[in-house]
């Protein structure tokens, strides 16, 4: 089943043609274009194009003298903030992969993921919580170099002289040495990338993500994956002339919808993004008016705690033409109320880690449809697979597993050949990935997921995986056996929630337990609630049942 063409509403033709670019080629064409524009606005400074394609250049340059050589990874462990965009390009220019970290990490977290990925270098900033966990990591593991940026140096000189003498216990004190250096230096001076020939199909980027099922994989995404996605979004903006646009930057760039819908679609298209280091209501809202912000991509949450804000309707929201909501199914009634209340567009959008970021979206102009993901983007087809059976497809007229094929679809994960091989599937010659999402589709070719086959759980844009939360329970020492489970949440899309049995004779309440194992997590996985049980369901064979424990939970609500 391909998409339906007759009365597709996005601007850009479905089978259009586009070009598969490295994305150090894909920045070095804007910016002989843009020059002196700002790609960012971040605090109050303005960061143009040639500003940061020359930091990138020499931070390429640095990285070859140091030996990092084509496909070698290097980390980001980095916040919203102006070296992240130079550190992203940059590590490309040297033809290394570049690994996105979340800040949120714990040093477990960070550590198990360098070590799969094999990451040698990694860049973070100097705020206290980000490089301690960094530098403990460079400790204890294979790592072999730290680079910190230095935060105070990215403001205007005003901020940076009040953050020097009044906020010195949100700088910290960096070790500095022949493994750990400062971004600043590397940077500064003359110095050429080398001269690297880039194929478009070679990996550039490591997104890390659960996939279907399990613990978190590396989705390998090539430089025309992440090129052409842009290119896709380009296609869907409502923008005339994109160069006069600034998108309103909230969404963390190492996550792979910021990565695709606000940094590349920038650089592709001439647009600047006004940055923020992380989401805080009253902030975005002064940035939006303050730097005329026209386009805005979040996740559910943002919009919710936006009209929670009391400035909201003294912010001054004109410059906005339209808002895309994905990482989460958006709630009708956020959808309606920040219409109603600001007067601008909000649709809802779909993608995933492994389709660079985005698949599908709701019309910016024209006909949309409330309740579903849109209209697949511009040289994309799906199927919809048999819920039992993904070699057969679904019975016309019922709903199946959505399963995508076009240029965005990732290489396979990173050193996992069999799980590569699960969630592809072979029809008609082509490949298409499965999603794990149940899906139907109407005449116009609008598709509504109704299902979901994994268990993964989203909270706010995050992707959180049961079983790392159920191990960590498992470690207490009261806990006999755990389940966790995603349940609706108005302002998170979904929660975590736990559901344990103790061993014999525990003397411990689920207050106790919850915040011992909430102190191990990262904030997004984090306990909602946690309850104690005399026993959990299990299957015929034993197992723990998690789907009958739903069932059971929700039929309770």
């Amino acid at each position: 089943m391909d998409v339906s063409r007759s009365r597709y509403h996005h601007p850009t033709p479905w089978d259009t043609q586009f070009e598969a670019l490295s994305l150090p080629e894909m920045f070095a064409r804007t910016t002989v274009r843009r020059g002196a524009a700002p790609l960012l606005h971040f605090l109050g400074r303005e960061y143009s194009y040639a500003e940061l394609y020359a930091d990138a250049q020499r931070f390429a340059s640095h990285l070859a003298a140091r030996g990092i050589a084509k496909g070698d990874r290097v980390g980001l462990f980095l916040p919203n903030v102006p070296i992240y965009v130079a550190a992203y390009y940059g590590a490309m220019m040297a033809g290394a992969i570049v690994v996105n970290f979340s800040p949120l990490y714990t040093v477990d977290e960070l550590s198990q993921q360098v070590a799969d990925s094999g990451t040698r270098l990694l860049v973070t900033v100097d705020v206290p919580e980000l490089y301690g966990t960094a530098e403990k990591v460079l400790r204890g593991s294979a790592l072999e170099t730290l680079v910190v940026g230095e935060l105070a140096a990215m403001l205007p000189t005003a901020k940076r002289v009040a953050m020097k003498i009044f906020a010195r216990s949100k700088i910290a004190k960096v070790a500095y040495g022949s493994d750990i250096l400062r971004w600043s230096e590397l940077v500064s001076g003359a110095g050429e990338p080398p001269k690297l020939a880039i194929d478009p199909n070679e990996v550039a980027l490591l997104q890390y993500t659960g996939g279907t099922t399990g613990t978190p994989k590396g989705a390998m995404l090539s430089h025309a994956n992440l090129s052409i996605n842009a290119q896709q979004v380009c296609g869907i903006n409502p923008f005339g002339d994109a160069e006069n646009e600034v998108f309103m930057g909230a969404l963390p760039m190492f996550h792979v919808f910021a990565n695709t819908a606000l940094l590349n679609h920038a650089v592709a298209s001439g647009a600047s993004i006004a940055i923020v280091p992380r989401f805080e209501a009253k902030q975005v809202l002064q940035t939006i008016g303050k730097e005329g912000a026209t386009g805005f991509p979040g996740v559910p949450t943002m919009f919710q705690a936006l009209l929670d804000h009391p400035d909201l309707d003294k912010t001054d929201l004109s410059s906005l033409k339209v808002c895309i909501s994905g990482g989460a199914p958006l709630p009708a009634p956020v959808r309606e109320k920040w219409e109603a209340r600001t007067g601008t567009r909000l649709v809802e959008g779909y993608g995933l880690t492994e389709s660079s970021g985005v698949v599908s979206a709701n019309p910016y102009d024209g006909v949309r449809k409330p309740g579903t993901i849109g209209q697949v983007v511009a040289g994309t087809e799906i199927l919809l697979l048999d819920k039992e059976d993904p070699a057969k497809l679904a019975p016309d007229g019922e709903p199946g597993e959505l399963a995508i094929h076009g240029p965005q679809i990732m290489q396979g994960y990173w050193n996992r050949p069999e799980a590569s091989a699960e969630v592809f599937v072979e029809h008609g010659g082509k490949r298409y990935l499965r999603t794990g999402d149940v899906a139907v589709q109407d005449e116009d070719g609008f598709l509504q997921i109704v299902d979901r086959i994994k268990d993964m759980i989203a909270v706010g844009g995050f992707k959180v995986f049961p079983s790392e939360v159920e191990k960590v329970l498992l470690e207490h020492e009261a806990v006999k056996e755990a389940l966790v489970l995603g349940l609706p949440d108005t302002y998170r899309g979904e929660s975590v929630n736990g559901y344990i049995t103790l061993v014999p004779d525990a003397a411990v309440d689920a207050e106790a337990i919850k915040a011992w194992v909430n102190a191990r997590l990262g904030k997004h996985e984090r306990l909602e609630t946690l309850g104690i049980r005399d026993s959990l369901p299990k299957t015929m064979i034993g197992k723990l049942d998690r789907k009958a424990l739903k069932a059971e939970i929700s039929g309770e609500s």
